[in-house]
């Protein structure tokens, strides 16, 4: 992202056809039902792809058949997005399986949370794409909108103009101030368990830092914490917005998640907020787009609000950026 100008795929028309893939865990056939149903209400035409249903042991199948579907989906010009069916464990897997080269060439909307983390890390972060940072088919969306956010995840698949201040009337302050910078991050844990490998989350400096996780106790939260600021990347932001956290008190709430963000904040130079609804969530959860540009303020009241949109109208996205034209990616595997 630091040298190359922001690619931003296509954006997602009415009856267009979606991808359903399964890159982590496994999950329940009627909630995949229940979730492609939500796909059409939304007036999309989802597909899943032939891998989705398989197991092996946690996962949905073999990282090589995960990698094929996703690579599958990926290259399809018939396919506007790609959403992930579940999150749980496994999208890391299929990491060294995935060629860059292949995914920048040809950018599409890649949507999920939580595991898929990995991911859109990759998307965001190795290959400077836009990517929805929303909710699973066979999860939120097979829940309906008790689970998700429904404006907020069709106004960054599908519209052009920025969103603006997200709907977050929960949210709270923790260290005062205003920043900018482009929207990153995701699930804290994933996002811990990448350092030290070639596919470290490598956020440029001055980002708006999004970090978010579920039923993990505070003194895990303090440890992924310190993890991340040991490898320079909280240090590397200019505002700081966590989630909202479920689960991650102490049962008895002698200690409290915010406590620990509070004191692991200290000396943060930043803005840091604390509550914003997305991800792991009591409630419908917003769709969050990456590698937008983003503004957190505390004052008067704080706030995120989204600066640009996730996608472009151009029916080749490429067309504007000339260095990401490559050779045809098939000749490359």
């Amino acid at each position: 992202m630091r040298d190359r100008p922001l690619l931003k795929p296509r954006a997602v028309r009415p009856g267009d056809r979606v991808a359903v893939i399964a890159p982590a865990s496994a999950f329940p056939p009627e909630a995949l039902e229940a979730g492609l149903d939500e796909l059409r209400r939304l007036g999309f035409d989802p597909v899943v792809t032939p891998g989705v249903s398989d197991r092996l042991r946690y996962t949905a199948g073999a990282p090589e058949a995960r990698a094929r579907d996703f690579m599958a989906a990926w290259r399809d010009p018939g396919v506007a997005a790609i959403l992930a069916a579940r999150g749980g464990y496994g999208s890391a897997e299929l990491l060294p399986l995935l060629p860059i080269d292949t995914l920048r060439h040809s950018p599409k909307v890649l949507v999920g949370f939580s595991d898929i983390t990995s991911l859109l890390c990759v998307v965001t972060t190795r290959c400077g794409m836009t990517a929805l940072h929303g909710p699973t088919v066979a999860g939120e969306l097979a829940g309906g909108a008790g689970r998700y956010d429904r404006d907020s995840l069709v106004r960054a698949l599908t519209s052009v103009e920025p969103a603006g201040e997200l709907e977050a009337t929960a949210l709270d302050v923790v260290a005062a101030g205003e920043a900018e910078g482009p929207l990153l991050g995701g699930n804290l844990t994933q996002l811990a368990a990448s350092m030290g490998t070639p596919y470290a989350f490598d956020p440029p400096d001055g980002c708006v830092l999004f970090l978010e996780d579920v039923n993990e106790r505070p003194y895990r939260v303090d440890r992924l914490l310190t993890q991340l600021k040991h490898a320079g990347i909280l240090g590397r932001a200019a505002a700081l917005v966590f989630g909202e956290m479920p689960g991650c008190d102490e049962p008895d709430a002698t200690i409290t998640a915010r406590e620990v963000v509070r004191d692991a904040c200290r000396g943060f130079t930043g803005p840091v907020l604390w509550g914003l609804p997305a991800g792991h969530t009591s409630g419908p959860a917003l769709t969050l787009p990456l590698g937008v540009r983003a503004r957190v303020m505390s004052d008067p009241h704080p706030a995120v609000v989204l600066l640009e949109s996730a996608v472009t109208e151009l029916a080749d996205p490429r067309g504007s950026h000339p260095e990401s034209r490559a050779p045809n990616p098939e000749s490359r595997e």
